[in-house]
């Protein structure tokens, strides 16, 4: 259900391509505002940081991502390609909380040379709100970073900060060996075999109520057992997003348990 996402030498999740911005080769370009994100709509599992847990579980489940190196994803759609929120413009059908991965599009911070820590705002070429337009917010002012620009540069630095505090999370998380596989099932009406979705991890409830000592303490004190609460919460969305797919006609033909 959950993919992990793209390793270091691919591109990020919803990005085509990546090119530094500058104030020499994009001094005239100009942002403009849409509310459709075509690409959005064939994602059904957005990664997540933590600092978006609070509002997000009244949204999405909040899964992790299966492998070595799990990520907190928020999900849209239980089969992959299949973004219960939007339409196929990537247009939102409600009003929901969009995770903060989606809104820094088409920016992000990247390291462009190897040996370097340095990051760079850079963007994707191939998104259709940023270019030379006649019409938009202008990127540059006398060659300087406009307001907008400060703006987003400053979005994308408190991602990354959000970031790093993730990572944090899940190695806290794994430290403990809280993850486990997981796997839900769905009966519907009609249906002799159950729907059933795997691929992910959550957390085991069994092991976290049998935290003692130091470790129920640790987690308590540094603010990560509400975290893994709110994941805990969010699951029961899962069959909120079931039904939404099943009245969105894209629900695929049950798979047979093991």
């Amino acid at each position: 259900m959950a993919s992990v996402p793209p390793a270091n030498n691919q591109l990020p999740l919803l990005f085509s391509d990546l090119t530094p911005l500058s104030s020499v080769e994009h001094a005239s370009w100009k942002a403009r505002a849409s509310d459709a994100l075509p690409v959005f709509a064939r994602q059904h599992a957005i990664p997540l940081t933590i600092d978006e847990f609070a509002v997000a579980q009244r949204y999405y489940p909040i899964i992790f991502s299966a492998g070595d190196n799990p990520v907190p994803l928020a999900l849209m759609g239980l089969n992959e390609g299949i973004n219960t929120f939007v339409d196929a413009d990537g247009k939102l059908l409600d009003q929901v909380y969009v995770p903060a991965y989606v809104r820094r599009y088409p920016f992000l911070l990247a390291r462009l040379r190897e040996d370097s820590d340095e990051l760079s705002l850079c963007f994707d070429p191939s998104a259709n709100t940023i270019g030379p337009f006649e019409e938009g917010d202008p990127l540059f002012v006398d060659g300087q970073p406009s307001e907008g620009v400060k703006a987003i540069l400053g979005f994308c630095e408190q991602f990354e900060q959000a970031g790093q505090r993730t990572t944090a999370f899940m190695q806290e998380l794994i430290k403990s060996e809280l993850l486990m596989d997981g796997e839900v099932s769905i009966q519907v009406a009609d249906n002799e075999q159950p729907f059933v979705y795997r691929g992910f991890q959550m957390v085991n409830e069994e092991k976290l109520r049998d935290l003692r000592g130091d470790s129920l303490r640790k987690m308590m004190q540094s603010g990560l057992l509400p975290l893994v609460h709110a994941h805990l919460f969010s699951l029961g969305i899962m069959r909120e997003i079931f039904a939404r797919q099943l009245d969105q006609g894209k629900v695929p033909a049950p798979e047979i348990a093991a």
